[in-house]
């Protein structure tokens, strides 16, 4: 990080704007030809500075060389956001991939983007905003389920508590108040909370979290910091639920908030991972 006034506090680089873009977006993907030209479509209507690298891992032609998706790629580059696309095999998991597209990335602030998320226009500004505003490690924008619309849910809404200020590190534990925050992003609940807790004017919000899905932005050094997703080697190949260990390093050392309004619409397409017998967390805490 460049420089930190307090202990988990992360100043803005001086330097920032005057070469590569400050954000790159990662998007890792594999047999997902529909969702990949959705997430790119969604991408190419941002108003921001960004590159992209999209990462496959199809088991027949990459997802990205559908005509959608070539078309995206166009309108990206025609907008000025360098756009990389590269096929990772053999695949050795979903860990391993993103600790790959990490390592791919020299962005000051990284992107991790799913497959199958829609973002609405100014989420990535909305995104970079928040995480030089606060100085935090991450900052992440919960993907919300629109069929669920008409289903809110209250109980599940209690652990909500905004940062009044910027996040601290917190290092969270399983079976305890604060690991119940997960409940915060099922179904179409951060709709919900950004209709109740925004105020008249506020442009956008930070809360507490336990982690975030398919949608966050990293201050890159403070990922690698705490290992990136190097923690690969260490799980089973079969292994998910990575974006909790990285957050939760993260947020330990240099806070983390999710952000509301969202912005990060998930697609609802059934998952590409349906058999998942171990988690990374649960195998990292023993």
């Amino acid at each position: 990080m460049t420089g930190a006034t307090s202990p988990g506090r992360i100043e803005a680089d001086p330097g920032e704007g005057s070469g590569a873009a400050a954000v790159e977006v990662l998007v890792p993907t594999r047999n997902r030809p529909v969702e990949l030209a959705t997430t790119l479509a969604g991408l190419a209507a941002q108003d921001h500075p960004f590159d992209v690298v999209v990462s496959d891992q199809s088991d027949a032609a990459a997802s990205y060389e559908t005509e959608p998706a070539q078309a995206m790629i166009r309108v990206l580059e025609l907008r000025g956001h360098r756009v990389r696309t590269r096929r990772h095999l053999p695949r050795r998991g979903v860990v391993e991939h993103r600790a790959a597209l990490l390592g791919a990335s020299t962005a000051r602030y990284v992107l991790f983007l799913d497959d199958d998320v829609w973002l609405a226009p100014g989420t990535i500004a909305l995104l970079h905003e928040a995480i030089t505003e606060l100085g935090c490690g991450m900052v992440g924008a919960a993907m919300q389920g629109l069929s669920h619309l008409d289903d809110e849910r209250p109980a599940e809404q209690e652990p909500f508590e905004r940062w009044e200020g910027a996040p601290v590190p917190e290092t969270l534990h399983p079976d305890t108040p604060e690991w119940e925050r997960w409940r915060l992003h099922n179904a179409a609940t951060p709709i919900h909370l950004a209709r109740r807790h925004l105020r008249a004017g506020e442009r956008r919000l930070a809360y507490k979290i336990a982690w975030v899905a398919g949608c966050v932005l990293y201050d890159r050094e403070a990922l690698v910091a705490v290992g990136g997703f190097d923690f690969w080697r260490d799980v089973p190949e079969e292994a998910v639920g990575e974006d909790v260990v990285a957050e939760q390093r993260v947020m330990a050392k240099f806070g983390g908030a999710g952000i509301l309004p969202s912005g990060a619409v998930h697609l609802e397409s059934g998952t590409t991972i349906p058999d998942r017998p171990v988690t990374a967390d649960g195998v990292l805490r023993g």
